[in-house]
């Protein structure tokens, strides 16, 4: 006689669920933070270099 099949466990179908990778670069919040922080940083040393020249 043959062999049985076997039986499939429920909820196995085999496949392999995977993480998405996140997207390359900064996100968009990260991105304003950064843009924020330049504008603030430059200001700062415009001023400073303009008490300097006096």
């Amino acid at each position: 006689m043959s062999q049985p099949l076997p039986v499939p466990a429920p909820g196995t179908s085999g496949r392999q669920h995977t993480v998405p990778e996140p997207p390359a670069g900064p996100s968009p919040a990260l991105r304003t933070r950064a843009e924020s922080g330049w504008a603030r940083f430059r200001r700062r040393g415009g001023s400073n270099r303009e008490e300097s020249e006096r």
